[in-house]
């Protein structure tokens, strides 16, 4: 039981902030995500030593955390609409004069396409990783993911163009 909550213990201290940036990018509120990712990792200690056994804590906690959103997004009293306004994007490789237009563009998407943008190409998840966590089918995400990267482009375009102009 003690080596349970040292490994539990440490697992947790190195991926809680991914996790809360993850939560945060599908959500858009950070006591939302600070939810999101305390339920996760209430659901993963309960289910740890047979993810752990599996070596899939990783893969578990994202797809807990889509899920919980997915679950919180459908209930009536959650209906919020979700915004980007200061999202953490101090760990990727953008230009920060780029970040701000980016983080608005990312507001103006419909909430799935967000979010396979999110496991895509932020979190690196492959198309059936993102499908899976998602509970969408293979095509949805290709799908979803095209048009959103088209309609970032438009809106990082217009936004560039208007930082010159």
């Amino acid at each position: 039981m003690v080596r349970r909550e040292a490994e539990f213990t440490e697992f947790v201290a190195a991926r809680r902030p991914r996790l809360r940036r993850l939560a945060y990018a599908l959500c858009g509120d950070w006591h939302t995500a600070d939810d999101i990712v305390q339920t996760a990792l209430a659901k993963l200690y309960v289910a740890w030593p047979k993810v752990h056994r599996q070596g899939a804590m990783d893969a578990y906690c994202v797809r807990i955390i889509a899920r919980v959103r997915i679950d919180e997004h459908r209930r009536v009293w959650g209906r919020e609409t979700p915004g980007l306004d200061g999202f953490d994007l101090a760990s990727r490789e953008t230009d920060p004069a780029l970040r701000p237009d980016l983080v608005r563009a990312l507001a103006a998407l419909p909430e799935m396409q967000r979010k396979v943008v999110v496991l895509r190409h932020w979190w690196g998840l492959s198309v059936a990783e993102a499908a899976d966590q998602l509970g969408i089918g293979v095509g949805t995400v290709k799908s979803h993911s095209s048009r959103a990267l088209a309609r970032l482009a438009v809106l990082m375009s217009d936004s560039h163009e208007g930082a010159t102009s």
